[in-house]
Order: C-alpha cells, then sequence, then structure tokens
C-alpha cells in the first residue's frame, strides 16, 4: 500500500553518514514512495576546526557531489521512484556567500540548511554541554535559535531541518521558550523556506517528532506548511518511518506540501 505521503525529502547515503545508496533508493521504493531526496551531509566552512571535523566524519559532498550525482542517474533508471539529487548544509551565519557560491555551482534539486553547531561543538554532545550551568546552557539554546532565524532569513534554503535539533540532547532538552519558537516560526512566514517534519529520532531514545508539540503549535499558528524528512541513515529506518509519518500528518490533520 502507498503511504499517504508521496516524496521524503530528508535521507542520508554512503556519500555521507548512511548506507549504500542503492540500497537506500531501493528502501524508499519498497516503502511505497514515489520520489526520495538523497540529501548527503556538507560542510564547506572556512572554519579549520569545521573543515577538519567534516573530513573525520567523511562529509566530503562538496568534493564528490558530481561523482554522486552520476550514481543516482544510474540508480534512478532502475527503480519505479523519482530520486532527487539534494543536500544538508551546515549552516553558519559568517559562511553564508560560501554557501551561495557552492550551492550556485553545483545546482542541486534543492538544498535543506541545518544548524549542527553551538561554540563549535556538535549540538549533538551531550558531553560538550552537561557540565555547564543552566544560565550557559539556555544561553546555546538562545543562540541555536537565533542561528535557525539566520538560516530561514538567509533564503538560501528550501527546507530548513529537524527544526528544534536541540531537544534531541539531553543536557539541552526542555530549556526552549515560546518566544524562541515564535522568533522563528515569524521568520518562516516571510522565507520561500519550508520546515520539515522529522522522524530521525521518533525511533530511538527521544522518541519525538521534530518539531515538538509546542513548536508546531507556533508554525500552525502561522500557516506555515511542512515536508516530510525521515532522516533515515539505514534502509530498515526509512521503511520503519514512512509509516511513523503518514500517522503523524493524519493525527495533524495536514498535507505536507511536494517542492520537487
Amino acid at each position: 500500500m502507498s503511504p499517504r505521503h508521496a516524496h521524503d525529502y530528508h535521507v542520508h547515503s554512503n556519500y555521507s553518514d548512511g548506507e549504500i545508496l542503492w540500497k537506500m533508493v531501493r528502501a524508499a521504493e519498497a516503502a511505497g514512495l514515489s520520489g526520495v531526496g538523497i540529501a548527503d551531509h556538507c560542510n564547506v566552512s572556512a572554519v579549520d576546526r569545521q573543515r577538519r571535523r567534516a573530513a573525520a566524519m567523511g562529509f566530503t559532498l562538496d568534493i564528490t557531489y558530481e561523482r554522486r550525482r552520476e550514481a543516482i542517474d544510474l540508480v534512478g533508471d532502475h527503480v519505479d521512484v523519482a530520486v532527487f539529487d539534494a543536500v544538508e548544509m551546515d549552516y553558519e551565519p559568517d559562511d553564508e556567500a560560501r554557501i551561495a557560491a557552492f550551492l550556485d555551482e553545483a545546482g542541486f534539486e534543492y538544498a535543506i540548511g541545518s544548524v549542527h553547531a553551538l561554540d563549535g561543538a556538535n549540538v549533538h554532545s551531550a558531553r560538550h554541554f552537561e557540565g555547564m550551568d543552566e544560565a550557559e546552557r539556555r544561553g546555546h539554546v538562545d543562540r541555536y535559535f537565533e542561528k535557525l532565524a539566520a538560516l530561514v532569513d538567509s533564503e538560501l534554503f528550501e527546507i530548513a531541518a529537524h527544526v528544534d535539533l536541540i531537544e534531541r540532547n539531553a543536557a539541552l532538552r526542555g530549556l526552549a521558550t515560546r518566544e524562541q519558537y515564535d522568533r522563528v516560526a515569524e521568520a518562516f512566514t516571510t522565507s520561500r523556506t519550508v520546515p520539515e517534519v522529522n522522524a530521525g529520532r521518533v525511533d530511538r531514545e527521544y522518541g519525538e517528532f521534530h518539531p515538538t508539540p509546542e513548536f508546531l503549535d507556533a508554525l500552525r499558528a502561522r500557516d506555515v506548511a511542512f515536508v516530510v524528512g525521515s532522516d533515515a541513515h539505514a534502509p530498515d529506518e526509512l521503511e520503519r518511518r514512512t509509516p511513523l509519518l503518514d500517522e503523524r500528518f493524519e493525527a495533524l490533520e495536514v498535507e505536507p506540501v511536494e517542492l520537487v
């Protein structure tokens, strides 16, 4: 049976930290999707620490995107699902010119923007933040939402990924405020950038979708639309999360938008 949503815009492959591309595409086909976006991680920062981390993680799509594009074309010839050539870019306000130049050069079908770093540390890193007092942790959360609002205002991206990524980090979870949610939700009302309903941790320790119910309420109060993103890194995640995303949109009584 085909899912209610036709497209999953946020899937990773072995061109960053996911499994082999053709396996991810086959999983999308098996899940009944009509379109799947291969949106591998990419970082074009000039900051040496950021570039070293990207290299260590294997996030080198700025070098390999043409090779991956060939692979997408080859795989796409053998499946009954459209395979979109996309990217998930790390966003820092100071990198906007470099990001814009790279996206213009690469010509992806769409780009996803993500805020992954705070004070040079990965947002996922509980160890980095757990020794801080609450005021300091709240300061980092506020900085996260400042960056997220700047990402939306930049108009560089079609999609904003996991818009409350801090909730995955137990040291930062629950510290966001309605004022911060409203600030970002308002930015979406005047931007071409669309947030996603992201299932990247719904079947793991966090156990919830992004955005949180309160953030979702702020977005829906302003009639902000959403796309679907499983954030799958493995075939079984994609197949498992597809019906969960269907259930989520059915419960919300909204239809996801399609960008491509």
